[in-house]
């Protein structure tokens, strides 16, 4: 059985971990295999929040878990690196329009589970105006992204998580030019929530789509061939704005009333940018 935990909205400024899951992935690694009786299994993936840079470029080295039968223990008590990370330099800017890539995929032992850790190493960049930057990560690279859990991992199951980077609110500019990655990350699951699906035309420019309902936000540029999905929205009815490129010349279209349910996907079709401005 696949479990997934609650949702959350979380943006502290260092202490998060890049993890996520989707429906697409870059890389579609994961196994169908049993589960051993005294382990559970988390799939980890990371995908991307709109972000105004031509690349942004994160070296994951390492996902770790900090996993315990009971609760209290301390900050460096419990932790396992999970098998087969996939290891490597990601352009966050790629994982757009619904697409997600797989970090890792592992069965750790069943019990408490107090915090995830993503471990980064010192190639990191910011791409502007075609000029490849160093993205400095002091945190990352001394002890690694931290997010706070809190869940009970039952043998057997198998829970998913998704963490969406707010590109955006997460690279700060210094004051002598240069930049600094201070992750802003929601991190959701797919238990009882569901997904906006679409099309948007003409497909020759980037259009921002975004689902809002007063709690809950989520946002995607659509991919080349006009397609888009906002992952892991709670159960509700959304407004959904549609926002092309300023130089298309088109409007923002609103469609109002989107209606979410849990474990189901809201399939918006294709939409026409029709108006201009």
């Amino acid at each position: 059985m696949k479990r997934s935990f609650k949702k959350w909205s979380l943006k502290p400024a260092i202490f998060l971990a890049v993890l996520g899951l989707g429906l697409t992935s870059c890389s579609d690694d994961d196994t169908d295999e049993p589960i051993a009786e005294e382990n559970a299994r988390i799939t980890v993936r990371m995908t991307d929040a709109p972000g105004d840079y031509d690349a942004v470029t994160v070296d994951v080295q390492d996902v770790m878990v900090q996993v315990e039968a009971e609760q209290g223990v301390t900050d460096e008590e419990g932790w396992l690196s999970l098998d087969d990370v996939q290891e490597g330099q990601y352009n966050l800017l790629e994982l757009t329009g619904g697409m997600t890539q797989l970090l890792a995929d592992s069965e750790i032992p069943a019990g408490f589970v107090s915090q995830i850790r993503l471990v980064l190493g010192p190639d990191n960049f910011v791409t502007v105006d075609g000029v490849e930057l160093p993205l400095a990560t002091p945190s990352a690279e001394q002890s690694g992204l931290k997010l706070n859990l809190n869940q009970e991992l039952e043998a057997g199951e198998e829970y998913e998580f998704l963490l969406d980077f707010n590109v955006d609110e997460s690279i700060v500019t210094t004051g002598n030019g240069g930049f600094i990655l201070k992750p802003v990350i929601r991190l959701s699951a797919y238990a009882d929530t569901g997904e906006i699906v679409g099309e948007v035309h003409p497909t020759e420019f980037s259009t921002l789509v975004k689902a809002t309902n007063g709690s809950h936000t989520v946002s995607a540029y659509t991919a080349e061939t006009g397609e888009f999905v906002l992952h892991a929205l709670p159960a509700g009815t959304y407004k959904v704005t549609v926002t092309p490129e300023e130089a298309s010349g088109y409007s923002m279209i609103t469609i109002n009333d989107v209606v979410v349910e849990a474990d189901g996907t809201t399939d918006l079709e294709t939409i026409f940018l029709d108006g201009t401005e």
